[in-house]
């Protein structure tokens, strides 16, 4: 398709409405509909089941179980030292490198507001100005859980509404401001490193994001919502632990402050990488 007529129809799509469309052919138990439809993605998109836990496609009691599979003990080996950060997720970057002026760099001719990714708050979006930013973009044939790069511990998560564009290079290149268009979920760490931003953003068809600890995020009001958490009652989680997982691919945009951390030379822009593997270094 032409990628102007692939955006043009992004623009007309009732977003909203397809990703309901979609969840529910996602969560269908009828095995005469999910069966197929789960063989035919698996051949489509060449997904290697050899290393899930449960190999076979059609054990999955729907397709959102087989999208958020689990994988054998030891499949993505958690990077050791404590100074090193680990890759969050499987997939591809997109972009990343240093938050210039309160800017992200999304593409070619394209960047986006920090304030505005992270939903406005000025406090927040400060403790990231002249730091350090990774998108990771997960393709339907990857893994779809989100894992921690570092020890961290939750101190606030921020749902900010949005659109649904798809989340490929081709809308990258074209959509101004995509990743803080679309709906997200905004998820601050305190880690060794300082304050870290994990941003799981939606996209077209994308039926759910969530996480660990507050399982799927579905707001009744299509508004900004912040819940901050008790440090009485802490959500810690470790290096290497799954802390969310999308239904439906995505991306991870990646946030450290200013001086905090550096990641890998070889890293770039449409590098693969896999959940666990080195990703970068505390400063």
């Amino acid at each position: 398709m032409h990628p102007k007529l692939f955006i043009f129809l992004q623009y007309i799509t009732p977003q909203h409405l397809l990703s309901r469309a979609a969840g529910w052919l996602a969560e269908t138990r009828i095995g005469g509909i999910k069966n197929p439809f789960t063989k035919w993605f698996v051949e489509k998109y060449e997904v290697d089941m050899s290393e899930a836990l449960e190999e076979d496609c059609t054990a999955y009691t729907c397709f959102n179980d087989f999208f958020t599979r689990a994988l054998k003990e030891g499949a993505r080996p958690i990077v050791e030292g404590e100074d090193t950060i680990a890759g969050c997720a499987d997939g591809a970057i997109s972009q990343l490198g240093e938050i210039h002026n309160g800017r992200i760099f999304q593409a070619k001719g394209q960047d986006y507001s920090l304030l505005e990714l992270v939903g406005g708050d000025p406090e927040v979006a400060a403790q990231f100005t002249g730091g350090k930013f990774a998108t990771i973009y997960l393709s339907p044939k990857d893994y779809h859980r989100v894992h921690m790069p570092l020890d961290g511990v939750l101190q606030r998560m921020i749902y900010v509404p949005g659109e649904l564009f798809s989340v490929n290079t081709t809308t990258a290149e074209n959509v101004p401001r995509l990743f803080a268009r679309n709906e997200r979920l905004v998820c601050i760490f305190d880690t060794a490193a300082g304050p870290m931003a994990m941003i799981l953003v939606g996209a077209m068809i994308v039926a759910a994001i969530e996480t660990v600890w507050a399982g799927q995020v579905a707001p009744l009001k299509r508004q900004i919502r912040t819940t901050r958490y008790d440090e009485q009652k802490p959500i810690a989680l470790k290096k290497g632990e799954e802390m969310g997982r999308f239904k439906l691919g995505s991306t991870v945009v990646l946030l450290f402050g200013a001086d905090k951390v550096n990641w890998l030379e070889e890293l770039a822009a449409e590098a693969p990488v896999k959940m666990g593997e080195h990703f970068g270094d505390l400063a």
